[in-house]
């Protein structure tokens, strides 16, 4: 008899994507941004500041290795190789350990350059709710960062903790979010702020007999209220998007809106050819695309030279 396969709720699937509409082999110059987080890893390929290819991973315990893996990943369907790449920049927690990049730049840097690729000029905060913490960052209109704040909570307020979580519960962690608003009333949020004191509480609600979706709201709206003290604390411009897994989570999403009292962008593409075109839009690909743009623009103003091997 065959073994029973574990169910692994805290687990985002993994995916990839080529463009289909970018023949790379004519580009000028193809960039890649390496983005190794805590807890998952993305690689981002662009041909001339264009998205051609992208990977969401799970980082494993080598950073090293969780950069090829995110690289393999998101040229699995495509006849381009890491030789091809002119230019290559690291990011995120592992950054300096990304063996085919050139350079290391910071998460903070790349996610707001993302950002503003991904949700358009406007955009002036940006809170990148990652796997081990969150960062609220202040930047111009063409994602240059001015100013950044980082929460001073535990793994509570963050992507590990949300996995954590639906572990706990055994809900896959990507039916949260719309669970939580199937519910009769708003419950009152989880008060512990550490991940080890919430899981206590979490328990003796379940055993009580509260209902599943009213502990993910709970949940949800515990995890908005941590991140709103940041954001109020960096102050929010009007017009703020929200980047890494959490952004994935509307449960979450929705109930920050509701606390700082503005809305964050459709999660969409800001160039509208791409989102006609039917680009599929990743929040935790932000990073991956900053690292790729600051590439790109280094070998166009001549700042870097070329890498490419073939």
């Amino acid at each position: 008899m065959a073994e029973a396969k574990t169910v692994e709720f805290w687990r985002w699937p993994e995916t990839s994507w080529v463009n289909p509409g970018i023949d790379w082999k004519s580009g000028k110059f193809v960039t890649a941004g390496v983005d190794v987080g805590s807890v998952s890893s993305q690689a981002v390929v662009m041909v001339d500041g264009k998205l051609y290819a992208y990977s969401n991973t799970r980082t494993g315990s080598d950073s090293p290795d969780s950069a090829w893996k995110a690289v393999n990943l998101a040229l699995q369907d495509s006849d381009m190789t890491v030789d091809n790449f002119d230019y290559c920049i690291g990011t995120g927690y592992g950054r300096v350990n990304v063996p085919m990049a050139q350079q290391a730049i910071t998460e903070i840097a790349c996610h707001a350059r993302g950002a503003n690729f991904m949700y358009g000029p406007e955009v002036k905060t940006v809170l990148d709710m990652g796997g081990q913490d969150c960062k609220a960052i202040r930047c111009d209109d063409r994602g240059k960062v001015l100013k950044f704040m980082m929460n001073d909570k535990c793994a509570a307020g963050t992507g590990r903790g949300m996995e954590v979580f639906a572990d706990l519960i055994q809900v896959p962690v990507w039916e949260i979010g719309t669970r939580s608003f199937q519910i009769e009333k708003e419950p009152p949020a989880i008060s512990s702020t550490c991940v080890v004191f919430a899981k206590t509480e979490v328990v003796s609600l379940l055993q009580e007999g509260v209902p599943e979706n009213d502990i993910m709201a709970a949940y949800c709206a515990a995890m908005a209220h941590r991140v709103v003290e940041l954001l109020n604390r960096l102050g929010v411009e009007e017009k703020f998007a929200i980047t890494g897994g959490i952004a994935k989570n509307m449960g979450v999403v929705k109930r920050l809106e509701e606390e700082v009292k503005t809305q964050s962008p459709e999660a969409n593409w800001y160039d509208p050819e791409m989102r006609d075109k039917g680009l599929p839009f990743d929040t935790q690909i932000a990073g991956g695309i900053g690292a790729a743009l600051f590439g790109f623009a280094m070998l166009e103003r001549g700042k870097a030279k070329s890498a490419r091997k073939a």
